[in-house]
Parts: C-alpha cells; sequence; structure tokens
C-alpha cells in the first residue's frame, strides 16, 4: 500500500513538473527545494529495496530534474555524493594556520563561562578568612561575652 501511493505521488510529482525546467517555470522556489530533499536520496541511495528507486529511475523529467539542481548548485557533485576534495599537498595546519589557537581560545571561554555561572548561581562561593598571626585563637562567643 505504501509503495504504491508513494509510487503515485512520484508519477504525479513527474506529470507536474512536465519537460519544466522548475516546478514553477525557469527559477526555482521553495517547492523545488521540498521535492529535491527527497528525490536526490531517493534517486542515489543504495536502498536494500530498490523498487521505489527504479520508479523514480523511470521518470526521466524527475531524474533530469535532480541532475540539473545537483550540477547547478553543486557543481563540485557532478552527480556524486562527495564533497570536493581537499587540494593535494594541504594538510590541516597549511588550511588554517590558527587552528589550535582558535581550539584552545574556545576552550577557555567555555571554562570561563561555567567558572562565571557557578559562581553568580551559587554553587560555588569563596570565603573571606582573617590574615593574622599563626599562633592567634579565633575568639568563641563565651571569651566575647567574658570581654564585655
Amino acid at each position: 500500500q505504501l509503495y504504491r501511493e508513494a509510487r503515485e505521488c512520484l508519477t504525479l510529482l513527474s506529470q507536474r513538473l512536465g519537460s519544466q525546467k522548475f516546478f514553477f517555470g525557469d527559477s526555482p522556489a521553495s517547492l523545488d527545494a521540498l521535492v529535491f530533499s527527497r528525490l536526490a536520496p531517493l534517486m542515489k541511495a543504495k536502498l536494500p529495496n530498490g523498487k521505489l528507486q527504479q520508479h523514480l529511475k523511470s521518470l526521466q523529467n524527475l531524474c533530469n530534474y535532480c541532475t540539473s539542481i545537483l550540477s547547478l548548485y553543486f557543481p563540485w557533485d557532478g552527480g556524486e555524493s562527495h564533497p570536493p576534495p581537499h587540494p593535494v599537498g594541504l594538510d590541516e595546519t597549511e588550511e588554517d594556520p590558527h587552528k589550535r589557537r582558535k581550539q584552545l581560545l574556545s576552550v577557555l571561554v567555555g571554562l570561563a563561562a561555567m567558572l562565571g555561572y557557578a559562581f553568580l548561581s551559587g554553587i560555588v562561593s569563596i570565603q573571606r578568612g582573617s590574615v593574622g598571626p599563626a599562633s592567634r585563637q579565633p575568639v568563641t562567643l563565651q571569651e566575647e561575652e567574658e570581654e564585655e
């Protein structure tokens, strides 16, 4: 039942597209983005059951539609599912010479934010003690009353 409805949907999309480049003429609309986002994986992915994929591939205008969008918006892709490779001879340090510095800075900012939150929310507090000679003992309540 589900495959039958999906095949029917693909057929209706194919009929609606007809020989146009996009669903609403010569420029893409949000419907084109939505339809492409569903058709491209179905067309490109390796599926365990390829019935629906075979039906899509039989609808030549939908295949041309996906290929056209791939070449227009993903020119490096050439219809494949991988981004452009890194240029030969460049390692990560040459690509971004300040990568380590940025990583360290982001860790320090995160740590400062967490410590700031801990202090402001009262999770952590600092109590000041009096600084004096080591031999001086703290005054107890009883001694205070005697002095008065």
